[in-house]
């Protein structure tokens, strides 16, 4: 029996960087979005998008500025733009505190347990440094999914590449967002935000159960 609750959590903390905004509604209960800002080794900040239920505390209680540790999970779902299925991820928090101590901002560990859902993808990078992109399907209940794009480097990521769609893997690492441009049919080119776990630590699994089929990925 799969236990959901260990494959995916994270623990982060941070700067509040833009206050709630409504995002949607399930049966009743509604969800509000902002995001906070964490900070890498490299002093390098990450701006990351927060999903919160009215439920969990007061939505008006959470300010720009204020520092906040979440528990939670790194979430996905698929949204259609343009007639196009497009992958969108946010940190789900479970539990939220607000805290004083200014080191919390580098606190940033994400724990997965999934399924490698698509042929990872290795290159080298002009430097000869090693990477490999693999996308993990992370099982919940209810029979849904997250789908969790991760990066490796290395050896694990040139081990990643021998692995075949469905190898279980634990994964640790941190969540990062990146900043891209896209060039557009009409030759517009806009900025865009991917976000992405940096993977620190990754093993196989050796468990039988096999990844929920609940979603179309693009």
């Amino acid at each position: 029996m799969e236990n959901y609750s260990e494959n995916n959590n994270i623990l982060i903390g941070g700067v509040v960087v833009s206050e709630p905004e409504f995002s949607h509604e399930v049966f009743e209960e509604k969800f509000y979005s902002f995001n906070i800002e964490t900070k890498r080794l490299s002093d390098y900040h990450d701006i990351l998008p927060v999903i919160i239920s009215e439920r969990l505390m007061d939505i008006k209680s959470i300010k720009k500025d204020l520092l906040i540790k979440i528990q939670g999970q790194f979430r996905s779902y698929n949204k259609l733009i343009d007639n196009r299925s497009k992958l969108v991820l946010s940190i789900f928090a479970k539990e939220i505190e607000m805290v004083e101590d200014e080191s919390i901002i580098t606190l940033n560990e994400a724990n997965f347990i999934g399924y490698i859902c698509k042929h990872p993808i290795y290159r080298k990078t002009p430097l000869g440094r090693e990477i490999a992109d693999v996308l993990v399907a992370v099982n919940r209940s209810y029979k849904k999914s997250d789908y969790i794009p991760c990066i490796l480097w290395g050896r694990n990521a040139k081990f990643c590449e021998t692995l075949g769609i469905g190898a279980r893997v634990k994964l640790t690492g941190r969540i990062q967002s990146r900043k891209y441009e896209k060039k557009l049919e009409d030759g517009t080119v806009i900025s865009k935000v991917a976000y992405e776990v940096s993977i620190s630590k990754f093993a196989i699994d050796k468990e039988e159960e096999k990844p929920v089929e609940n979603s179309v990925i693009e």
